[in-house]
């Protein structure tokens, strides 16, 4: 079954006879990629290996057109929601690994429903939520009845409209009950493609590489059409990964119609009690790189970029590819309005949503806290039949425009509320479609007079 996913010998023989690709060639392979159809593993191998300096920018530059051209000019805001840090895994790279004798933490069901809250308080909309692999802590049943708690909470005039989950590998049945709960999209990665390295680094049930890779065949089993994927960069060569990422991208496409609705590109970052050296660390530039490359061969997927990095790292990769971030994240269970307490890895980025939220907007970019595919039934096939011709740009950007005036009306200082003003007007009259413009003019008066949730 793997190599119907992908072929680790192959991919090593295509980074093998790809080792110095012509320039002309290369060129080619960029002019094919801006037609948004994605890439061949042995095109992504000759961009990977292509070492012409004056390339580069090139590949960002496409990248840049790639992403303008389908998610355009916005950025979806999420927060992830560290559940519980009981975990029977012994992995190698996280804090929350089982040699740590750190005091655990779980949250019940009334502290999520206070960290729901706050991060409610904070204009969030959108939660990614985290929990350590452990049956008697964290059943399914306690997981639905999170996701339950959190879409139940209100605070203001805001509420989650959207959870999704990051769960360890489980049962079609388990994942038909997170589908039932109203999860939004189902992230798991593969941590590292390279099965020796995935060996050992992996000790408990997570050691089942195989369990790892067919999570997401159980997930569309068990009726979820969102699933993201993504590995830890700087376990194995990021080459490899980017190649295996791609080939398993493209056997989701092949086999349900449907790829991943989000590849994410954590690199690591150590954590307390975690004396891991990563054997492979991957560097500013060629982590860069590596997120242009997978813009080009998988277009429509949303890239997703953690506060694992500095705000420069992150600003720049906002422009070649990356179109959804946390923002004021905490990695611990109830770690938000807390001192810090044990985290699964430190962060970077430290700066509050508001802070980044004025960043992004002097790049030009429309922050989204949008969530209307999920509840309007754009997922899966339906989501990618928009996405890969790039008409879902034709939702997002009036969306993102409600969701962040909403944003502004209800959570925004003066000066970030003036700055947001702006750029509203800027991308209010750039939605193509006049009546869809004029119905977006009238949507915003409304959230003026206090009506919310209002999108298409």
């Amino acid at each position: 079954m793997q190599n119907e996913i992908f072929d680790e010998q192959k991919i090593f023989n295509i980074l093998d006879v790809a080792r110095s690709p012509a320039t002309e060639y290369v060129k080619e392979i960029l002019n094919k990629a801006r037609r948004m159809k994605g890439l061949e593993l042995e095109e992504v191998g000759a961009l990977i290996n292509c070492q012409d300096k004056g390339i580069l920018p090139l590949i960002f530059e496409t990248a840049k057109f790639i992403k303008q051209q389908i998610y355009g000019e916005r950025l979806v805001f999420f927060a992830p929601l560290y559940i519980s840090s009981f975990c029977v895994n012994d992995c190698e790279y996280c804090g929350f690994h089982l040699r740590n004798a750190s005091l655990r933490k779980k949250l019940s069901l009334e502290e999520v429903r206070q960290q729901a809250e706050f991060l409610i308080d904070m204009g969030h909309k959108r939660l990614l939520l985290e929990f350590g692999e452990d049956p008697l802590h964290s059943p399914i049943s306690y997981v639905t009845g999170v996701i339950k708690t959190i879409y139940s909470a209100r605070c203001g005039k805001g509420n989650i409209r959207r959870v999704n989950v990051n769960i360890a590998a489980t049962t079609a049945e388990n994942y038909k009950k997170l589908k039932e709960a109203g999860i939004g999209t189902y992230q798991l990665f593969q941590e590292t493609y390279h099965f020796k390295t995935y060996e050992k680094l992996h000790h408990g049930p997570k050691a089942d590489f195989f369990r790892q890779l067919m999570a997401h065949d159980r997930a569309f089993a068990g009726g979820i059409d969102d699933v993201g994927l993504g590995v830890l960069f700087g376990l194995y060569d990021w080459r490899f990964e980017v190649m295996a990422l791609v080939a398993h991208a493209k056997y989701l496409d092949r086999k349900y119609g449907v790829g991943p609705h989000t590849i994410s590109v954590p690199r690591f970052k150590s954590a307390e009690a975690v004396y891991f050296s990563p054997s492979y660390p991957v560097s500013d530039e060629d982590f860069l790189k590596l997120i242009a490359i997978l813009r080009l061969a998988v277009p429509y997927t949303g890239m997703i970029i953690s506060t694992r990095e500095m705000p420069e790292i992150r600003r720049r990769a906002f422009e070649i590819g990356i179109s959804q971030t946390s923002a004021g994240s905490r990695t611990s269970p109830g770690g938000y309005g807390k001192e810090k307490e044990l985290s699964q890895f430190n962060i970077s980025d430290e700066r509050p949503l508001e802070e980044v939220l004025g960043s992004v907007m002097k790049q030009d970019l429309l922050p989204s806290f949008c969530t209307a595919c999920y509840r309007s039934g754009r997922t899966g096939k339906n989501f990618m039949d928009l996405a890969k011709p790039g008409n879902i740009h034709n939702f997002c950007r009036p969306n993102a425009i409600l969701t962040f005036k909403e944003y502004l009306e209800d959570y925004a200082a003066e000066d970030v509320k003036y700055g947001g003003g702006k750029i509203i007007d800027k991308y209010l009259e750039q939605i193509s479609n006049p009546v869809i413009r004029e119905q977006t003019k009238e949507k915003l008066k409304q959230i003026e007079q206090g009506l919310r949730d209002l999108y298409f």
